[in-house]
């Protein structure tokens, strides 16, 4: 058993297991009180007042308690982050380290705007760990770029994953969950959807490119498509009418 989650562990591409890393570990150690909640939580007046830029970080590695809604979450992490790395991108780890960092800079956004906004803003101030919304963003893009897949929710029904992202959050709302942590990831996703994929064929242009600082922080490896052993191709006319 350990040996097999040690594999499951390995295999996992280096965005998803060094994010899935980190999240573990924090939530463990603010679990076991070795690290404490309260220097992670995000604070808009102790990260401009205090200089604690690392709030803007860590506010996306706790998951609050480790009990069956961290499970939950964990599960959702380690699935979809890995699929969006190994499928929608790759080959192209930089591109993916930069949509998770362009969601997190849009969360973070609409926090502190919300926070500013009346009848809103008690709202938003309940909001100071942003994980599950990130978590939720990736959820989001994965079901656009996957509409046609069919899922099962709990056994229950059926559905193709365009919907995922409403029957999580109806699910969410059942338990009593806020929604707004959940609203909060598909705004997110949606924007990134949008400027990624709809607004380029649109316009021809594309805003979200990978600045060539964080390209250079990892070197993807090309695609290789292997060609089938079995498959034999005809020679060139040029050879035929040399051998004729």
């Amino acid at each position: 058993m350990a040996q097999a989650v040690e594999e499951w562990y390995k295999q996992m591409p280096i965005i998803t297991r060094s994010y899935l890393t980190a999240v573990i570990v924090t939530t463990v150690g603010c679990s076991l009180d070795i690290i404490s909640p309260y220097k992670l939580y995000l604070n808009p007046m102790l990260v401009v007042k205090q200089y604690e830029f690392w709030r803007l970080v860590t506010n996306f590695l706790y998951f609050r308690k480790m009990d069956l809604d961290f499970m939950f979450h964990m599960f959702f992490l380690a699935r979809y982050c890995k699929l969006l790395e190994e499928n929608s991108f790759r080959g192209r780890t930089a591109d993916f380290f930069y949509m998770l960092l362009f969601g997190a800079t849009v969360l973070t956004g609409i926090v502190l705007v919300g926070g500013m906004i009346p009848y809103l803003s008690e709202s938003f101030a309940k909001i100071i760990f942003l994980s599950n919304s990130l978590t939720f963003m990736m959820v989001y893009v994965w079901s656009k770029q996957n509409p046609f897949i069919h899922m099962s929710f709990l056994g229950l029904f059926t559905f193709t994953a365009a919907y995922l992202p409403w029957v999580l959050l109806g699910f969410s709302v059942l338990v009593g969950a806020s929604a707004w942590v959940d609203l909060l990831g598909m705004i997110a996703g949606h924007a990134y959807y949008f400027l990624e994929e709809v607004y380029p064929r649109m316009t021809g242009r594309r805003p979200l490119k990978t600045p060539s600082v964080i390209k250079a922080l990892f070197a993807d490896e090309p695609v290789v498509m292997a060609r089938p052993a079995d498959v034999q191709f005809a020679p060139p006319p040029a050879m035929d009418a040399a051998q004729d």
